[in-house]
């Protein structure tokens, strides 16, 4: 018996399920609190480096649970989940207690007045009341393990709701106490297949009925093995889930539905855990466009970012981001069950020319690669196929062959190619004489293959006997019922292999304690100030990024001195805390040559100044510096992730273009190199039309000293923008012409 010192469900509890008890949603997962004497390491930010793991396992599998507001008359809704519930606990071999103030049993089950009457420890609770809070609180205090609240009304409605939220994960704070929800739904209770076998997939869901695709795929003999719809997240969250799921041996892909990420860093961290255990990622993130954000804050009340940067940072963790459910559930099948692939190359296979021309145009726009099989390879298929037919890949047998011995002989032989990782057959339309035999021969050679083999079965109907037995009674075949689907999944296959072999946490290499160039930056930073392009570049300098020899005058005199100094031709710019687009204002003269026209030039930036009512620390003159290519490089804040870096096509083509790629620190050098390879303008740093190749390897240097200071300023700099960064010819290294900084 839980002892009287952790109180009593009040008067109070008994009005709340007496009058409104009855009417929540449903309901999801919950985790155990970490232990806190675990040590988790921080970077040089103070942010953490390693994803917490909760112990969710008495959550999913519990020994005893208790349904607070249990009912078993008939017509109230809380009769129905009481129900399923008692069904779930028994499923799992869980003891359950009702609990309701009025009621002396519930479904013959003997039913206590409150938590502190529990005959014994609960590891779950689950409130079916209307206003959570005050029983989270002496949940709490009585050190249920989990808690799992369906109500809703809470951050989706607006300020109000968000304000009783953060009260709800404040009450569990700190306590041990694991609360899943609100405004969640009963999916974490349904009935799982157990006569499957295999990898199975974990779903994590912030739309319970979005996950029901994925959850479906049971009736087509593939694996689930959880269900997590995390609701408003006020305290376990979609993160939690993720690096939970990633150690469970049976998890062999984790599909997401997310909506909005309650905290960026926890997500990058629990996909960290998943890339290093080798663990898929799938996942459709709503908020790619306006309406779509917007839709998602009403139903969730969180964040959804901005896109870009979201995109950007799944991609940088290897979670692969798709755009529907149906692709959701085709992919993660997929990745759960195919085993590793032994090459990058893809074979397409058909019985009609047009069908694998078709394929193949798409696969290889995708980015697959279809390589040309080898001259003794096609001879070797000509023995089964007429020489007339192209056999190089795609390989079109012209039909017939497939509907005798010859069919499987040449799907051996293509499985036999070192080179061939994959072999994808498109079955358009269903023509049992050839489609059936087709059907039976890929399942048989997968059977003995570690290849992949991948089917498109092309009819609407979807019936017939060769797709709906033969087929997807294989666990070894992949079959999908869409080219763009089949390709999607392929792509993510191959793509999560490339990423996961070889894998090492970006977070391992993160910074710990503060640079020298950090103590120099922090003297330059001004707190809610915009600094001087002259202020700027000191901060550049102090992280030792180049900036062209330059000296601040406040005379004419002393301009003509220094342009001396720097050496002819100078670039004079006027330098002062406000100014942002000096080129706009005229506030920038180039090529100068000699002294007249720097005492010109002098007294005229000075006048604009004076004229447009703009302070100014001096005037720069600066080294010109002309030939190479013109980059942008910065730092902004994402309400979600923090500091981000951003290269790109800089100069006006920044404005034109906007073509650029984003990264969230911290990340290497392979990363810095990728940014520039997704650049649509790439080719400008490889040399153009006479143009020598840039000195990328200074340009990635740039990139990587610039994270490291956004990693150490964290969110002192609110936004730092280097435009343009001029790179040289290569071995000649880069220099940033240009900088803004702004600190908060």
């Amino acid at each position: 018996m839980l002892g009287s010192t952790h109180g009593t469900l009040t008067t109070d509890f008994r009005a709340r399920v007496e009058a409104c008890g009855e009417s929540p949603r449903t309901a999801v997962h919950s985790s155990a609190a970490p232990s806190a004497d675990d040590a988790v390491p921080l970077d040089v930010s103070g942010r953490p480096l390693h994803a917490d793991v909760p112990d969710l396992d008495r959550f999913f599998r519990p020994e005893s649970v208790a349904v607070i507001g249990a009912s078993d008359a008939e017509g109230r809704p809380n009769t129905g989940i009481t129900r399923q519930l008692i069904a779930w606990a028994e499923r799992v071999g869980a003891r359950i207690h009702p609990v309701h103030p009025t009621r002396p049993t519930v479904f013959g089950l003997t039913c206590h007045a409150s938590v502190a009457d529990l005959p014994e420890q609960v590891d779950l609770a689950v409130l079916l009341i209307a206003d959570p809070l005050p029983v989270v609180e002496e949940l709490a205090e009585t050190k249920v393990k989990f808690a799992v609240a369906f109500a809703s009304g809470f951050a989706e409605t607006g300020d109000a709701g968000a304000a009783a939220q953060e009260r709800l994960g404040a009450a569990v704070r700190g306590s041990g106490l694991r609360l899943l929800g609100p405004n969640t739904n009963l999916n974490a209770f349904e009935k799982f297949r157990e006569d499957l076998d295999g990898p199975a997939i974990a779903l994590i869901t912030q739309s319970g009925h979005q996950g029901r695709p994925v959850y479906t795929l049971q009736e087509l003999g593939i694996r689930l093995s959880h269900w997590a719809p995390t609701g408003n997240e006020a305290d376990l969250e979609t993160s939690d889930f993720i690096s939970y799921f990633a150690e469970q041996p049976e998890v062999g892909a984790i599909a997401c539905y997310v909506e909005g990420l309650k905290d960026g860093r926890s997500f990058l961290l629990a996909a960290d855990r998943a890339a290093r255990n080798g663990v898929p990622v799938v996942a459709v993130k709503v908020g790619r466009t306006e309406t779509g954000a917007r839709m998602a804050a009403s139903h969730t009340g969180k964040l959804t970012g901005a896109d870009t940067v979201v995109d950007a940072a799944m991609r940088q963790f290897g979670v692969i981001r798709v755009d529907g459910l149906d692709e959701l559930q085709d992919t993660a099948a997929l990745l759960a069950r195919a085993r590793r692939p032994q090459a990058d190359g893809v074979v397409v296979y058909s019985i009609s020319g047009g069908t694998g021309a078709h394929f193949s145009d798409l696969a290889t726009e995708a980015g697959l690669t279809l390589p040309t099989l080898s001259q003794a390879k096609q001879d070797e298929l000509h023995q089964w196929i007429p020489d007339y037919l192209n056999v190089a890949n795609p390989v079109d047998n012209g039909g017939h062959p497939v509907g005798d011995w010859r069919g499987r002989k040449i799907i051996d032989a293509i499985l036999a190619d070192p080179e061939v990782g994959v072999l994808i057959c498109p079955i358009t339309g269903p023509f049992p004489p050839m489609s059936d035999k087709l059907a039976q021969d890929l399942v048989d050679a997968a059977e003995q293959s570690d290849k992949l083999i991948c089917v498109i079965w092309g009819s609407p109907v979807g019936t017939e006997d060769a797709y709906r037995t033969t087929l997807l009674g294989s666990s070894r075949v992949a079959t999908f019922r869409t080219f763009g689907n089949c390709i999607t999944a392929v792509r993510a296959y191959l793509g999560h292999h490339r990423f996961t072999t070889g894998y090492r946490s970006p977070f391992e290499d993160a910074p710990r304690t503060p640079s020298p160039s950090y103590r120099k930056a922090q003297a330059l930073m001004r707190p809610s100030q915009q600094l001087s392009e002259h202020a700027a570049k000191q901060l550049l300098r102090a992280y030792g990024i180049r900036v062209p020899r330059e000296q601040l005058v406040t005379s004419a005199a002393a301009a003509v001195r220094a342009a001396g100094l720097v050496g002819y031709p100078v670039v004079m710019k006027a330098s002062g805390p406000q100014l942002g687009h000096k080129t706009e204002l005229g506030l920038v003269k180039i090529g100068l040559t000699s002294a007249s026209q720097i005492r010109d030039a002098y007294r005229e930036l000075t006048d604009i100044a004076r004229y447009e009512n703009v302070p100014l620390d001096g005037i720069l003159v600066c080294q010109m510096v002309e030939r190479g290519v013109e980059m942008v490089v910065g730092v902004t804040q994402d309400d979600l992730f923090g500091p981000t870096v951003t290269v790109g096509l800089g100069g006006v083509l920044v404005e034109v273009l906007h073509d650029a790629a984003v990264r969230v620190p911290p990340f290497g050098e392979d990363q810095a190199r990728a940014m520039l390879r997704e650049l649509r303008g790439h080719a400008l740093l490889e040399g153009v039309r006479g143009a020598p190749p840039a000195d990328v390897d200074a340009l990635v240097e740039v990139v990587l000293r610039i994270q490291r200071m956004a990693l150490e300023l964290g969110d002192e700099l609110s936004e730092l923008d280097i435009n343009p960064l001029m790179v040289l010819p290569r071995g000649q290294g880069a220099v940033a012409l240009d900088a803004l900084a702004i600190c908060r």
